[in-house]
């Protein structure tokens, strides 16, 4: 049987956040996100290097730094270049829970032009997330015409919308 370039039982995008601290990296997700552990790999002082988790039909892995590699975990400044977006069933009960577990609350919950409610963490590894639940379906019109709305109101405000 010939093998799969890109295996069935995997997302073909899976982000992969570097940590200081990959167990409290996991302990996060699973408080916060209600992500599983799908493997977990533990270096010869039995400190956990690397894990898959699992959220919903979503994968993130999880590795700790390693000198060789480039990769490093981020600043806890909230600059990450890197936002993960993920959809969670009560974003108001998300962000309380991310303050419990010390992670920071970056935007504040509010509800989105495109019908979301959604607001921006940061987890204590300094790992910056978008968390969202929908709120209400809307058409392609609906989005179009209230971003027209908010772009109106700030260019009389002087502001600037986000694109």
């Amino acid at each position: 049987m010939p093998v799969k370039p890109i295996p069935d039982t995997s997302p073909r995008v899976i982000p992969m956040l570097v940590c200081r601290d990959p167990e409290a990296e996991i302990s996060f997700c699973q408080k916060v996100l209600n992500a599983e552990v799908g493997v977990r790999r533990l270096d010869s002082d039995g400190k956990t290097i690397h894990a898959a988790l699992i959220l919903g039909e979503a994968h993130i892995i999880i590795q700790a730094e390693f000198p060789q590699l480039a990769s490093r975990a981020p600043q806890t400044d909230g600059s990450s270049p890197v936002v993960v977006f993920v959809y969670v069933e009560d974003v108001d009960r998300a962000v309380e829970m991310t303050l419990n577990a010390g992670g920071s609350v970056l935007a504040p919950a509010q509800n989105q032009f495109w019908g979301d409610r959604s607001a921006r963490i940061m987890d204590s590894s300094g790992h910056v997330w978008t968390i969202a639940s929908r709120i209400e379906v809307t058409s392609e019109d609906q989005r179009s015409q209230r971003w027209d709305d908010i772009k109106t109101s700030q260019a009389r405000e002087g502001g600037r919308a986000a694109d």
